[in-house]
């Protein structure tokens, strides 16, 4: 089957009791069994749920993956799998992530014995500096949040193998609409659900999909021991989005590829960072191992802070609002928002500037976007 056609029937048959076409909402804490350790594969829904099992077989086909586990959040999905190491392991991430994952990292994880080295990670050769006898994992985001840069997935991957690691990539930015890690290499994939793949900002959850048994043990276990679950109706959300993913990924991509176009011949607009711009640095990484170049762009606007702050603040129909990837679109400032935790020298060191600003391209009619964000950027001049 095809990409869309998995997103609406993969692990979504018509319920065996009544014939319900859509998967029901298994609104249950636990399960009757019918003797002690009998049971109809379910015993309590922290483990186990019928609505989580749909969605997870349903987010395996889509990653083009043997297994799928479902989280209360992406970044519930990213304790898990940094909880599947020990204390004295060490992580080489790409320097440009989310600034979460920054703070798990360096704020918490730290404390428990772990240690993390940041690198450019479009430098293979920084990639292969960094690893030492001591790492486990490889951590990457590509596209990157916010800046847009990429990652060598196959590159990378063999980097990884020869050092004896692991290699995880989130891929919430793309989707597995425009890109599946595991094909190109990748031991883990990582998702934000309460992004692309919900789509309708009305949900949140992540998770982990992977091909590996041996990773698959140890996160379910991790899983249910930790509880960092969805409930059903979470996941029933989610399913409902993401039947629509193909369609939605399509509009957004052809929406941001207008506005950046726009933006990029604005005056008072420096840089735009967007991967299906020609002069994109890795546009070409970007037509290898993605099938489209998404909803996200970032840009820079004259005046640093206060022109970033003015800009985020004047728009009408673009919301100001933490968060990406709904049908809406949704515009923010990662110096005094998602990536806030950051220390500021390091931000700036990175390529986050106080004068960037977070655009998430929704599926509104592009003639009203382009126009809403040319009375914003009035605003300074």
């Amino acid at each position: 089957m095809k990409f869309a056609t998995r997103a609406i029937h993969v692990g979504q048959e018509a319920d065996p009791t009544t014939g319900a076409t859509i998967v029901p909402i298994y609104q249950t804490s636990t399960y009757t069994q019918e003797a002690i350790g009998q049971h109809k594969g379910y015993e309590y829904s922290r483990t186990g749920n019928p609505t989580r099992t749909a969605l997870e077989q349903c987010l395996a086909s889509l990653e083009e993956a043997r297994f799928g586990l479902c989280f209360s959040s992406g970044m519930g999905a990213t304790t898990t799998v940094l909880m599947c190491l020990k204390a004295g392991d060490h992580v080489v991430a790409s320097d440009d992530v989310y600034g979460g994952t920054y703070r798990l990292f360096q704020k918490v994880l730290t404390e428990f014995g772990l240690s993390f080295t940041f690198v450019d990670a479009r430098d293979l050769a920084s990639v292969k500096a960094a690893m030492t006898d001591r790492t486990k994992l490889v951590w990457l985001e590509t596209p990157t949040n916010p800046l847009l840069r990429l990652a060598d997935i196959p590159a990378i991957a063999a980097i990884t193998r020869q050092h004896g690691a692991s290699l995880c990539v989130d891929n919430t930015f793309a989707s597995p609409y425009l890109q599946t890690p595991l094909d190109l290499g990748a031991d883990l994939v990582v998702h934000s659900t309460t992004k692309y793949i919900g789509g309708h900002s009305d949900v949140v959850g992540g998770a982990i999909m992977t091909n590996d048994e041996t990773w698959h043990t140890a996160l379910k276990f991790r899983q249910n021991s930790m509880g960092a679950t969805p409930g059903p109706f979470d996941c029933w959300l989610t399913l409902r989005g993401v039947k629509t993913l193909a369609l939605r990924m399509k509009q957004h991509e052809i929406n941001a590829n207008a506005v950046a176009q726009f933006l990029r011949s604005h005056p008072l607009v420096t840089v735009v960072h967007y991967p299906g711009l020609a002069e994109h640095p890795q546009h070409e990484l970007a037509k290898r191992q993605m099938r489209g170049f998404g909803g996200m762009i970032s840009f820079e606007v004259v005046g640093g802070l206060d022109g970033g702050k003015q800009v985020v603040t004047r728009t009408e129909l673009v919301a100001l609002a933490e968060g990406l990837g709904g049908a809406e679109s949704l515009i923010g400032h990662p110096a005094t928002m998602t990536h806030l935790a950051i220390p500021a020298d390091e931000r700036r060191a990175r390529g986050v500037t106080d004068g960037l600003i977070r655009l998430s391209v929704g599926i509104e009619d592009t003639e009203d976007l382009i126009e809403d964000l040319r009375q914003a950027l009035a605003v300074l001049g």
